[in-house]
């Protein structure tokens, strides 16, 4: 779960005020204690955290709040929208050019996940229908060209490299190229350090010289907390960052680096990589991401994650054959592997609203998605007659699909008791839909 320890600290805190009736200075001082605790201790800049609490305190104490008929939903709604403020307000969209290419630069050190991030963002832009080129200009690290031209070859998305000429040359070529072929995009993936130093900065200074992007984003690793927001500082120096984007924010992340970076440097969290895969990647929404820690869910982010996975047709062959009981274990198979495709089924259980307020428990929960992958092979070794017929299963067929799938008998037959429980659920409410259409035939009011 995202920011985990610090969720289950601060939704302990609030969820004390919520069971109280009515609220005194000292509950609340109480509470915000234990929040000031837990943002410390999740590394939020100790500034920041110093005003976010007063700013908390102040609203918190107005004679409104402490008369409100729920005063503990009431400190809740402020800490949420503060955390909100915290973390930048608004959505921070990408700029875009008056003229194209709008060029896009990626800094950071090495390790942060430029390369990948460079990749993960254009495919993002693909997906809206945008052209993009990358280019690969990190010419010190071994194998960085070649990366990033096999995430392109993945991705469908062209690559610009000249081996190891100079960035600055490459950047031009570039840049010449993305004008002359009409690309929407155009996003350099440049070179970084282990550490900070004046050799790293002057080569991207140059680079900014060339190329005069719209964007400059630095990509950090929000595993490091509080020395994100140090490296964000240092760049901010030399550079005009624009923006800023969070990797690995779906591992074991104490939050400090993103409830901190866009108070501390001035510069909003653009993106975030939730995971490896090339579309684990998305907009940074502050209020969103404040839900979640919060355990209030994030509703919007689900329902988009289905939106993109979900064919739409498909949807709406798949709710006739339910609605006409022909729904078949091949249909089954499918809403599985577009389910998938929404992502790790933990993230998405986070979503729920309601499932983040279980703290420790959802911290220790843990879905075994081998599951999904089992029923798929149990159901790909059946016969395209088993799978719309599972009556005819008897049990030499499902020793032959357990042989098949590298499965037991015992999982064959969990799998076609859950499929007939379904149909028999959908029958019931088939039959309470032409119930209902009768009586409204009867009784036009209803």
């Amino acid at each position: 779960m995202i920011f985990a320890n610090l969720s289950e600290k601060l939704q302990n805190a609030v969820r004390r005020l919520r069971q109280k009736g009515k609220l005194t200075e000292k509950d609340i001082n109480a509470a915000l204690r234990e929040v000031r605790l837990a943002l410390l201790e999740a590394d939020v800049n100790f500034k920041v955290v110093k005003t976010f609490i007063a700013d908390v305190r102040e609203r918190c104490l107005q004679s409104d709040v402490m008369a409100s008929l729920t005063p503990g939903q009431t400190v809740i709604k402020i800490v949420k929208e503060e955390l909100t403020n915290l973390m930048g307000g608004e959505v921070a969209k990408l700029a875009a050019a008056d003229r194209t290419p709008t060029v896009v630069m990626l800094v950071g050190l090495q390790g942060s996940g430029k390369t990948t991030s460079a990749a993960k963002l254009a495919n993002l832009l693909k997906k809206q229908n945008r052209s993009v080129l990358l280019v690969a200009a990190d010419i010190y690290r071994p194998a960085a060209i070649k990366q990033l031209q096999v995430l392109g070859e993945q991705l469908s998305i062209p690559v610009f490299q000249l081996g190891q000429k100079q960035p600055e040359q490459i950047a031009r070529a570039a840049l010449e190229q993305a004008r002359r072929e009409g690309y929407d995009y155009l996003i350099i993936d440049t070179a970084g350090r282990l550490h900070i130093d004046d050799e790293m900065m002057a080569e991207l200074v140059r680079l900014e010289e060339v190329l005069q992007p719209e964007e400059i984003l630095l990509v950090v690793d929000a595993m490091t907390g509080q020395d994100a927001v140090n490296v964000a500082q240092s760049f901010r120096e030399r550079l005009n960052l624009t923006g800023v984007i969070l990797t690995k924010l779906d591992g074991d992340s104490r939050g400090g680096a993103a409830l901190s970076v866009k108070a501390v440097t001035g510069c909003p969290v653009k993106f975030a990589g939730v995971g490896e895969k090339t579309d684990a990647f998305e907009p940074f929404h502050p209020d969103r991401m404040a839900s979640r820690i919060l355990g209030m869910g994030d509703v919007l982010t689900l329902i988009e994650k289905a939106q993109s996975a979900f064919d739409e047709e498909k949807a709406r062959e798949l709710e006739r054959k339910m609605r006409s009981r022909q729904f078949t274990l091949e249909d089954y198979m499918e809403q599985l592997q577009q389910l998938k495709k929404m992502g790790p089924l933990n993230q998405i259980i986070e979503m729920l609203p309601g499932i983040g307020g279980m703290g420790k428990k959802l911290k220790n929960f843990d879905v075994d998605e081998s599951v999904l992958k089992k029923t798929e092979a149990i159901i790909l070794s059946m016969t395209p007659e088993e799978r719309a017929q599972p009556a005819i299963i008897n049990s030499s067929r499902r020793r032959r699909i357990a042989s098949g799938s590298g499965t037991r008998v015992q999982d064959v037959n969990n799998l076609l008791k859950q499929f007939a429980m379904m149909n028999k659920m959908m029958k019931q409410f088939g039959k309470m839909e032409k119930s209902m259409l009768k009586k409204k035939g009867k009784f036009p009011f209803m």
